[in-house]
């Protein structure tokens, strides 16, 4: 679940680092918020995901 929490917080600082006014360059609408849909649907993947120790 680090790992997720990890890439949620990577792509809002990459979302916030776009040197474009408002947020309006490649990182702050294509590659910010692609980084940060697959931390939640990671963190998703590590919430529901069931293991064998957890049948």
């Amino acid at each position: 679940m680090f790992i997720g929490i990890g890439l949620i917080v990577l792509g809002f600082v990459l979302i916030g680092l776009d040197p474009e006014p408002h947020g309006n360059g490649v990182l702050g609408l294509t590659i910010g918020p692609i980084v940060t849909l697959s931390g939640f649907i990671f963190e998703f993947y590590a919430i529901f995901a069931k293991t064998e120790n957890n049948v």
